[in-house]
């Protein structure tokens, strides 16, 4: 299958011209050993890809273990490799389907690189849940501006990169799902910036949704009663709906 032209330079290793790494001189990404993160090369066809960032995270993972418990393949992206390698292996201990790739979502070209990697091993991407999240109240006297730039840069930068990365493919498959994390209620003394990133997925999700009529979206609140297993249970039961149902999701 021809790659989609947003992924040429990728392909050819000679880095993306369109959005340059916002960290040019960052380390390379390891490569984990196939015997770690990598499933067997068993039948895939009936099962959905589904790629989760944040992996490692308390969410990210709750959901990768549902998901994969209800049958689906987990692609999983994140930047602790013991965490990430430990949670890839439970999951198949557990009988389901995983594999995992180290991913910083604040980087344009790592998000790049871990949706290609789960294109090229499958053939296609079904769904992508961005998963990853920081939340560190402050007030704004406090002027905690790296705080400020880490939570805008995961929140908010991390989505549009995965988003970014997997749209093409989804455009060209005819359809997808993308499923965002973002609370509903961060407003009030030391949620400025928790707030806005909160309310920037909002309108991030919204306008996808009306632009890309074939693609589902999905805002999740992080912050449901219950916890975190009922964080999960909202994904895969967004993940699960009809088209239709998902359109007000």
């Amino acid at each position: 299958m021809p790659l989609p032209h947003a992924f040429a330079n990728v392909a050819g290793g000679s880095g993306n011209d369109s959005k340059p790494s916002r960290n040019p001189a960052r380390r390379a990404i390891p490569t984990l050993a196939t015997s770690q993160c990598h499933p067997g090369e068993a039948d895939m066809v009936e099962k959905e890809i589904i790629l989760i960032t944040g992996a490692t995270g308390r969410i990210g993972a709750a959901a990768a273990r549902l998901l994969a418990s209800r049958g689906h393949h987990v692609v999983l992206g994140a930047r602790r490799i013991g965490r990430l390698v430990q949670l890839a292996a439970d999951i198949r201990a557990a009988g389901g389907s995983a594999e995992c790739h180290v991913l910083d979502v604040t980087d344009a070209d790592d998000a790049q690189t871990f949706v290609l990697a789960a294109f090229r091993r499958h053939g296609r991407v079904d769904a992508l849940v961005n998963a990853a999240g920081v939340t560190l109240p402050s007030r704004l006297g406090a002027l905690k501006l790296l705080e400020w730039d880490r939570m805008l840069d995961v929140n908010v930068r991390g989505a549009l990169y995965a988003i970014a990365a997997v749209l093409p493919l989804m455009q060209r498959a005819g359809g997808g799902h993308v499923v965002n994390l973002a609370a509903a209620g961060c407003v009030g003394p030391a949620q400025a910036v928790p707030g806005a990133s909160a309310r920037a997925l909002h309108a991030i999700s919204e306008a996808l949704r009306h632009e890309e009529r074939a693609i589902r979206v999905s805002v999740i609140a992080p912050d449901l009663p219950g916890g975190t297993a009922a964080v999960a249970d909202a994904i895969g039961d967004a993940l699960a709906r009809e088209p239709e149902a998902c359109m007000a999701c």
